[in-house]
């Protein structure tokens, strides 16, 4: 009680000097505030230690809470006094405790001591095996004068009776074969003595055992069993820490003897085949498999999976004339699927479907695979086409994956893309990568389970998916990743098996968690609808109303008719950068055409190898600089998302690298001598950060230099629009923005302008040092007088945009590429255009997030009272002639 109040009152000293520091911080702030308005003459009679004493009051309370908080959780923990006497007493239970206390019974010197019962009585031989009737799997250690030696209660005389009550005698007892049994429990692996009933009445061996919560490993002579408790707690524990059953199983021998003196019977096979079909019967229980009066054979297809509630299902959470109501209101119907692909979930090219035959064939998440390998078959002629999208290389990759001694180089998914669920039947093993045939099979396997009219599919090849008809966010993988090792050893049948339950349990802890993670997706989505709203709001007040009504015309017909202008691209700027791209990729189709192309690999041309690691270089740049801004304290949700975003990049990182090691091999020897961080540290090596000496083609040289060079003129037109719209904004600001809510609002639209401008600098700057670098290599010259260093006094306005009466003209505004041919004021314009579109675009997309939030919350309420009905009417819907058997399902169904 005393240590209680103490830590109370040192939790109290904390928070009231964490409330003098925020005080003198406000006092800070008022003083500076005070200083800063002040005009010369009252600076000059003013006292300028206005601020000190604040600031000391700072000090010295950031002293006593850093005492404090040590105080709390650094001081000298209080076991430490005792940790002397934990340790006497934990040897102390090696012996007898108090020794010459006799048996329950009277009998003096008891020698046996049970591990499992509570307490440390000692017990004579008698005592014990009448009170271990109950608990036959219970170690029992015997004294030898000198230390407790391990005994047995088989050793000891116990027989195990089945199909009778615990102390019952069965008239006609049939021991186990060569009355030699083994048990697999929580406490270890225990030999014991069963007998069997041999009564009229009998039931079958396995059933007795089944009726005693002993899991039989076989029907026929059954010599092996493993407890339910322990067939619970592994698949639980499976779930949660991903431990692979021989890990587990050797952990259990090992608590029958952990210096391996003992031989233990090895029933790891036995144990691997009871948790194959544990983990199949729970889930048809969970389906309601063993209500239906025909039976678990006749489960159909995908009929084992947890579906989502939140997800539109008709006839389950859908009004009933949903089909009809206007389109405005049908959009919240539609079904957000997500597709991708897991490369680590890998199976070796061991057993087969006859040696090892999936229990659920195709009625969880996997497709029956009999179907699938049918399809892909008559479908292994069809040449896949080549992607044409410069920004993802999956499927053009997909021939790369070693698939050296693997049957599955990796499996494919259909996911619930909002609510990160696996789809029934949208999971299947790939060969040799990512493909269209195989993603087409499981896109329409997981669809045939839906009967929406709108779909939304989130896929990082859709670009080139649609085409053929026929990555998504990449949640959930980090979960299912821990078992690649243990699955990737497993016959066909136990791995799908193995993997459609762990994603059975994925699926239903988001199910159990859908109230929590809705209710803190609708706050969050409420709180960006007001600070979007607010941002449009604040931004269509600094343009004539004229325009913005212009504007809204020409972005509805866009969104109506996609072959409109798009106006959220700018009408000035030229595109340079994608101009080259297309004109490389003209380049390369004429070489294929006159058969002079050089490709080293099948799919991935020079000029396609160096766009990416572009690319690749500019998501690490994002990611560095989110990295460098994120919170010293994240949430748990800013974690997962970074730790996604980083895994991501990695993964398309290694699969560029492999083939950039085709065109340019010296690159491995570096890549060797370094170790970088992380991803965002990766260096790439492309020809721009070879040293002149080391030797690389020249072609891919020269492809890096025109997209280089081109990347530089794009990001000068970026940072002339940031400077045109950020102009636009002091403008407004100036003449029309009064009061501190305003002016706050206002200076963070220009603070986001400013960001995107600094990025944009930083961009060009790197661009020009690649320029450098490529120019000592390919002899370039001249080049550096159109784009010269960008220094930070060369950021500024053109003329009189800011009042900056006579200032000079920078050089940005006087380059050769810039499009003279519009005025000034129709160029802001544009850009105002612009922004105002992607602000109109988020603003409504937060909106729309909350009316499907809101939507999706009464779909989970309708879908659970839905499933409450349908379970109550399983109550009667089988019939059986067993009143234990009748009173079972119903209490299930409960």
């Amino acid at each position: 009680m005393i240590e209680i109040m103490i830590r109370l009152r040192i939790i109290h000293l904390a928070v009231v000097h964490a409330m003098i520091i925020i005080e003198a911080l406000i006092s800070v702030s008022d003083a500076a505030y005070m200083v800063s308005a002040a005009t010369d003459d009252q600076l000059v009679s003013t006292p300028r230690t206005v601020s000190f004493v604040p600031i000391r009051i700072i000090t010295w309370s950031i002293y006593l809470l850093n005492y404090t908080y040590n105080s709390m959780f650094y001081s000298e923990p209080t076991w430490i006094p005792e940790r002397q006497a934990f340790l006497d007493e934990t040897l102390r239970l090696e012996g007898r405790g108090n020794a010459g206390i006799s048996c329950c019974c009277g009998l003096a010197a008891p020698l046996f001591r049970c591990r499992d019962c509570f307490g440390t009585q000692m017990f004579c031989q008698e005592c014990v095996l009448q009170s271990h009737t109950n608990n036959p799997l219970h170690r029992i250690d015997m004294w030898n004068d000198l230390f407790f030696q391990r005994s047995t209660l088989k050793q000891m005389g116990l027989r195990v009776q089945l199909g009778h009550e615990p102390g019952e005698t069965c008239y006609n007892p049939r021991p186990s074969a060569g009355d030699d049994f083994v048990v697999i429990d929580v406490h270890g692996v225990h030999e014991i003595a069963l007998d069997f009933c041999g009564c009229a009445s009998a039931q079958i061996r396995y059933k007795q055992l089944l009726r005693a919560r002993w899991y039989p490993a076989t029907t026929s002579d059954p010599r092996t069993a493993a407890t339910f408790s322990l067939l619970e707690h592994f698949h639980i524990l499976s779930f949660e820490s991903k431990v692979s059953a021989y890990e587990f199983y050797h952990s259990l021998v090992r608590r029958n003897n952990n210096a391996g003196l003992s031989h233990i019977r090895d029933r790891y096979s036995a144990f691997m085949r009871m948790i194959h079909e544990w983990r199949h019967l729970r889930q048809l229980r969970r389906a309601g498999r063993g209500h239906d009066p025909a039976g678990a054979k006749a489960t159909t297809a995908g009929e084992l999976a947890v579906l989502c509630p939140a997800c539109p299902h008709p006839g389950k959470n859908l009004p009933q004339d949903w089909q009809n109501v206007p389109l405005l209101v049908r959009w919240k119907y539609a079904l957000f699927i997500a597709i991708d692909a897991n490369f680590r979930l890998k199976r070796k090219a061991v057993s087969s479907d006859n040696r090892d035959p999936s229990l659920n064939s195709g009625w969880a998440y996997f497709v029956e695979e009999a179907a699938y390998k049918s399809y892909l078959a008559d479908q292994a002629g069809t040449k896949q086409d080549r992607s044409t999208c410069v920004s993802h290389n999956a499927v053009n990759m997909a021939d790369t994956k070693s698939s050296h001694g693997l049957a599955a180089t990796g499996v494919g998914a259909v996911d619930c893309a909002r609510h990160d669920m696996k789809l029934a039947n949208g999971v299947g093993d790939l060969q040799k990568g990512e493909k269209y045939i195989n993603m087409d099979y499981l896109v329409f396997s997981a669809l045939l389970a839906f009967a929406v009219t709108m779909i939304n599919i989130s896929y990082d090849i859709a670009c080139q998916w649609h085409k053929n008809f026929g990555h998504a966010p990449e949640r959930g993988w980090s979960n299912i990743n821990r078992v690649a090792t243990s699955t990737k050893e497993m016959g066909l049948g136990s791995r799908r098996d193995t993997l459609d339950d762990h994603f059975g349990d994925w699926n239903w802890k988001k199910v159990t968690a859908l109230g929590r993670t809705l209710l803190r997706k609708i706050s969050d989505a409420v709180k960006w609808k007001r600070e979007h709203g607010e941002g449009l709001a604040e931004l269509e007040r600094t343009i004539q109303p004229m325009l913005i009504l212009q504007w809204r015309k020409e972005v509805e017909a866009w969104e109506e008719d996609g072959s409109q202008r798009n106006p959220f691209e700018s009408r000035y700027a030229p595109i340079t950068q994608a101009a080259v791209r297309l004109r490389l990729a003209e380049l390369e189709a004429d070489e294929l055409q006159a058969g002079t192309n050089v490709s080293l690999h099948t799919d991935i041309s020079p000029t396609r190898l160096i766009t990416t690691g572009i690319d690749l270089q500019d998501q690490q740049q994002r990611l560095k600089t989110d990295m460098a801004n994120a919170s010293l304290h994240p949430t748990d949700k800013q974690k997962t998302a970074m730790q996604t975003r980083v895994t991501a990049l990695q993964r398309r990182l290694d699969a560029w690298a492999r083939v950039q090691e085709l065109y340019m091999p010296i690159v491995s020897q570096f890549r060797q001598r370094s170790s970088e961080a992380g991803p965002e540290s990766f260096k790439l090596w492309l020809p721009s950060e070879l040293q002149p000496t080391v030797s690389c083609d020249k072609k891919l040289a020269a492809h890096e230099w025109d997209l280089r060079h081109a990347q530089a003129q794009d990001a000068l037109n970026e940072v002339r629009s940031h400077l045109r719209l950020r102009s636009h904004m002091y403008i407004y600001k100036d003449r029309n923005v009064r009061g501190q809510a305003a002016s706050t609002r206002a200076q963070a639209l220009i603070e986001g302008v400013e960001m995107r401008k600094r990025a944009s600098v930083d961009k060009y700057r790197r661009a020009r040092n690649t320029l450098l670098a490529l120019g000592y290599r390919l002899d370039k010259s001249g080049w550096d007088i159109s784009l010269p260093p960008l220094l930070d006094s060369d950021v500024r306005p053109m003329g009189d945009m800011e009042r900056q009466g006579t200032g000079t003209i920078s050089w940005i505004w006087l380059d050769s590429h810039v499009d003279n041919s519009s005025s000034e004021n129709e160029r802001v314009q544009d850009c105002v255009r612009v922004e105002w579109c992607k602000a109109r675009a988020r603003a409504n997309r937060w909106s729309e997030e909350v009316e499907l939030l809101l939507e999706e919350m009464r779909r989970v309420i309708v879908f659970l009272k839905w499933q409450a009905e349908w379970w109550g009417g399983r109550r009667s819907s089988r019939a059986s002639e067993s009143v234990a058997e009748q009173e079972g399902l119903a209490a299930y169904a409960c």
